[in-house]
């Protein structure tokens, strides 16, 4: 397995996903994108379909609602610098191919993926990071200081909670991935 990409890969759980075949419309309907079935991890957790809705309601509001806050890109930003600084490979390639096709600066994004967290970035994406990595390593290191950091930047309190929600959805979602399986070079069935 190479390092952190921007490549599409794919991911190996270490437990029995349900086959395609197996999926009910209970599965179906916790899956709510019928293109999830496709994917091991998502067959995985349907195995377990109400939790796998909530997740997914949760995960799709957190990216995709459009109703003010933080743009598409930095939501992205920020769940891409978590993953990096959790390790975990296959989301930083997901969220990075997100950041660098909304914001248009695949070479900021390929920089924190090659040289890591602290690599240089302009200060908008700066703070976003910042806060992101402190809240992933742990709660308690998310500080005034970085609230007042994204403030300085032109966040405003919307702005704010994407972020943070970005970040702490992605610290939760690194580690069930992490624990799950791992990523390979291609996609697997």
């Amino acid at each position: 397995m190479t390092g952190f990409t921007q490549e599409q890969l794919g991911w190996e759980p270490w437990l029995a996903p349900l086959a395609e075949d197996e999926l009910t419309d209970v599965h179906h309907e916790a899956l709510i994108d019928k293109g999830r079935a496709a994917s091991p991890y998502f067959r995985l957790l349907a195995r377990d379909p109400e939790i796998l809705h909530a997740r997914t309601l949760t995960d799709n509001d957190i990216f995709y609602n459009a109703d003010g806050g933080l743009p598409r890109a930095e939501r992205e930003l920020a769940a891409t610098a978590t993953s990096r600084h959790n390790g975990c490979v296959f989301c930083a390639s997901v969220h990075a191919r997100f950041a660098s096709h909304y914001s248009k600066h695949p070479g900021d994004v390929q920089r924190l993926l090659d040289e890591g967290v602290a690599a240089p970035q302009a200060g908008r994406w700066r703070a976003v990071i910042d806060a992101s990595v402190a809240l992933a390593a742990t709660p308690e290191q998310l500080g005034p200081e970085h609230v007042a950091n994204l403030r300085a930047n032109g966040l405003d309190e919307l702005a704010i909670l994407d972020t943070i929600h970005a970040a702490a959805f992605f610290n939760w979602a690194n580690r069930l991935m992490l624990s799950l399986g791992e990523p390979t070079e291609k996609a697997t069935k």
